[in-house]
């Protein structure tokens, strides 16, 4: 692949982080286990403290029982190699041998254990990990999912952290075995003599070595392995989705997503077989060097029989445990690399938690009014994480209760995002907003929430029943014989769309599942229109709600919106000014600036920029 393509491929947007991200992440390995050490330590107990110190309790007994048993075969072979009758020498070593023999048992009891409990550990720290992780993600403010860094750091933590978590548990476990069953083979060699761990040691710290630098150069490349997965994902995406399947063909883009997918993953198969092979030669460099080492160490055990250092017993007990660490140790390398690679990605898991956890609005704080007599925005601005540009500039006004008002404008005008700031989803970043004098800052996150009831443009198809996607509005809500239910379904005209469906109410809105159902943009907005009304709220805010709807059904809405409007304050977010006649006021926004403000005849008599649009839509749509 030649430069160009190449750099194209690396383009910033597609970056996990800075250009020396690579860099430091293989330098940083050491912090990088340390901190992976923490969250799996933390799920592991609160998700199965019994089954991690079942498995801790039969790992350190199984070392025992190892190093016993070695030391134990090495007076077995001094009693076998003793002169004198070989019936009188098989009858002293019978009792050593059934030693053996049982703490063979022993370990095999143990290592069952061990199995069983895994198997409960595992999945509950998945679910406990996967938990937390949402948990915190539910409740981080909703400015954090408009930072681009934050955000890609939450998908690297579902995607990658809780998937590796569940991996790293299991080479954990089989790491921690390994390791134990090398240290009890160094605890039978310092029985036998004082110099035969260190033998020990000169044939397998070369091996342990060149797995460190295998799992260095796979988490060195991370960066790069990432962007270009996530660049193949998205044309994977556009390729099997149901959605992007009518207009790639009408527009016969085949070919264009084929060979946008054939480039990046032709960029990432070359980026990963460089991985494999550095890491491989990695590996080999460390294995060829401890081979060497073995061989030494068989050398140096020759030397210290010939030197009357060892009996010819304790040498063959001393190779019995060598060859046991040496076994061992090729499970140690095995599992110990893939729980380093591992445990480098799980770090990206608890720094989003940390991150999240200073993200996360405090839940304390005074009870919002029950039905707010005045919203008042006092110069307010806010501006997006991560951008220069204000998208709410300076603006103040002030809402009563049982008003309705509209915001208007063009797209980018700040609209949307100026509602999502009066309804408390956003904080301003200057000015303020007060209930009946009381700064939204101060109140409680979810007594706020529970005041307003959004109806959006794009509102969120839950593949869940018809019934439950209603309800969801407001859950936990006491609706005897379904009769809040009803009325919002009448009200919305959603009831028409229910009865056309093959199981009514209880009908399932999804087709990624056998006997689902879809429904028509329109026909999803007459639900969650319903949503809206069902969540009864004093104040009601509209973005766009009836953008997908035919005339007749937008026109039920409206009179829906109307009714509702006695007892509610509305803000209503459209671009057809022609239905915000019968709005109380108008606000027109330029820019993220406020730039006009009246009724709909006194902004007409005005002469200003919505008589202008007002006139442009007239005679366009009549």
């Amino acid at each position: 692949m030649n430069a160009a393509a190449t750099e194209t491929l690396h383009r910033p947007y597609w970056r996990l982080g800075s250009s020396g991200e690579e860099d430091e992440a293989a330098a940083s390995l050491g912090r990088r286990i340390a901190l992976a050490a923490r969250p799996v330590a933390a799920v592991v107990r609160r998700a199965a403290p019994r089954a991690a110190a079942t498995i801790v309790a039969a790992q350190v007994l199984g070392a025992a029982a190892t190093a016993l048993m070695l030391i134990v075969a090495g007076d077995v072979l001094s009693k076998l190699l003793e002169p004198g009758d070989a019936a009188a020498r098989l009858a002293a070593a019978l009792g050593p041998l059934l030693l053996v023999a049982a703490l063979l048992v022993l370990r095999i009891g143990l290592d069952a254990a061990t199995g069983i409990a895994r198997a409960h550990l595992a999945p509950k720290a998945r679910r406990e990990a996967e938990q937390t992780l949402f948990a915190a993600t539910l409740h981080i403010d909703l400015a954090s999912f408009d930072d681009p860094s934050f955000y890609d750091q939450l998908q690297r933590a579902r995607d990658r952290g809780i998937l590796h978590l569940e991996g790293a548990l299991t080479a954990l476990v089989g790491t921690g075995s390994a390791a134990l069953s090398v240290a009890a083979a160094a605890v039978a060699l310092l029985y036998f003599h004082p110099l035969l761990p260190l033998i020990l040691l000169l044939a397998t710290a070369p091996e342990a070595w060149g797995a460190l630098a295998a799992a260095k150069i796979q988490y060195g490349g991370m960066a790069t392995t990432v962007s270009l997965t996530r660049q193949c994902e998205m044309m994977a995406e556009l390729a099997t989705q149901r959605s992007s399947a009518p207009e790639i063909r009408a527009n016969e883009a085949q070919a264009y997503v084929l060979s946008e997918y054939a480039a990046t993953a032709e960029a990432l198969q070359d980026h990963l077989i460089d991985l494999g092979v550095r890491e491989a030669k990695a590996v080999a460099l460390g294995r060829l060097v401890s081979a060497i080492g073995l061989a030494a160490s068989f050398g140096a055990l020759a030397l210290m029989i010939d030197a009357g250092w060892l009996g010819l017993a304790a040498a063959g007990g001393a190779i019995i445990a060598i060859r046991t660490a040496g076994a061992s140790l090729s499970s140690l390398v095995v599992t110990g690399h893939e729980l380093l690679e591992k445990a480098l990605y799980i770090s990206d898991y608890q720094d989003f938690l940390d991150r999240a956890r200073q993200r996360t609005p405090e839940p304390a704080g005074a009870a919002a009014p029950s039905a707010p007599k005045a919203i008042r925005l006092d110069r307010v601005s806010f501006s997006y994480p991560g951008s220069d540009r204000l998208a709410v500039r300076d603006v103040s006004l002030t809402i009563r209760a049982g008003e309705t008002v509209a915001l208007v404008g063009e797209n980018g005008s700040g609209k949307t995002t100026l509602a999502k700031l009066i309804a408390g989803l956003y904080r301003p970043t200057g000015g303020s907003i007060s209930w009946d004098g009381v700064d939204l800052r101060d109140i409680a996150p979810h007594s706020l929430a529970d005041r307003v009831a959004m109806v959006l443009q794009e509102p969120i198809r839950w593949p869940r029943s018809a019934r439950d996607n209603v309800r969801i509005g407001r859950h936990r809500r006491d609706d005897p014989g379904d009769a809040f239910l009803t009325e919002a379904a009448l009200q919305s005209r959603a009831a028409e769309v229910v009865e056309q469906l093959p199981r009514g109410w209880q009908t399932l809105l999804s087709r990624q599942f056998r006997g689902g159902h879809d429904l028509s943009a329109g026909q999803w907005q007459r639900l969650a229109v319903a949503r809206g009304l069902y969540r009864d709220a004093p104040l009601v805010i509209w973005d766009e709600p009836t953008a997908p709807l035919d005339a007749k059904a937008e026109h039920a809405v409206y009179e829906s919106l109307r009714r509702l409007a006695r007892d509610r304050t509305v803000v209503l977010i459209t671009h057809r000014l022609a239905s915000v006649r019968n709005a109380d006021r108008i606000f027109l926004l330029d820019s993220g600036a406020l730039a006009e403000e009246g009724t709909h005849e006194e902004l007409l008599r005005l002469g200003g920029r919505y008589a202008e649009l007002y006139d442009l839509q007239l005679r366009l749509y009549g």
